[in-house]
């Protein structure tokens, strides 16, 4: 049930006491976790928490990468989970901060430290997992360079040489062929 489809309830809803619509709407609020984190980031953190929130998922994406690297299993199939993980937790970050710049420094900096060349054998369990990262890689990478065109001029300035970087590591390895039949560009 929508509120808009709903003129006399809105009309109801504005005319309840003060006191009231607070507890009712705490009550909502209190329902939704990234609501409630979102406000308590916007009333009561600023530009350093939002610093500090941008570290901490950096950081964790570099140990994540780290981990993986130094795991024996590394294969398309635990590289895969580990890019959605990281990715959740930047979606989760975006939510909460709407802060599109952080986001995209974050998915920049993931997909350039994310491996994705591996020698999988075409008979090989993993196979399939080989192509679903490279299709996950290419369209998370489509996504970010969407972004970065309705970004303002400056902050697109600030993020051309990782995403130029970015774009190398997509045309010189095996996720060349989707993106060049996703339209992606070579260099920007």
């Amino acid at each position: 049930m929508l509120l808009s489809e709903h003129k006399e309830l809105k009309l109801e809803i504005k005319s309840l006491p003060e006191k009231e619509k607070d507890k009712l709407l705490l009550r909502l609020i209190a329902k939704d976790k990234v609501l409630t984190e979102h406000l308590h980031f916007k009333l009561l953190e600023d530009e350093h928490d939002l610093v500090r929130r941008q570290e901490q998922i950096m950081s964790d994406i570099d140990d994540g990468i780290a981990d993986l690297m130094a795991s024996r299993r590394l294969n398309s199939k635990e590289t895969l989970l580990k890019m959605r993980k990281l990715n959740g937790s930047i979606n989760h970050h975006f939510k909460v901060t709407k802060d599109l710049n952080s986001e995209m420094e974050l998915r920049i900096h993931l997909l350039n430290q994310v491996p994705i060349e591996f020698d999988e054998n075409v008979f090989s369990a993993l196979y399939k997992f080989n192509e679903k990262l490279v299709i996950y890689f290419v369209k998370t990478a489509l996504s970010v360079l969407n972004k970065y065109d309705k970004m303002h001029e400056d902050l697109q300035f600030d993020l051309k040489a990782s995403l130029n970087i970015l774009l190398d590591k997509i045309y010189t390895n095996k996720t060349a062929a989707i993106a060049k039949t996703l339209g992606l560009p070579t260099e920007l």
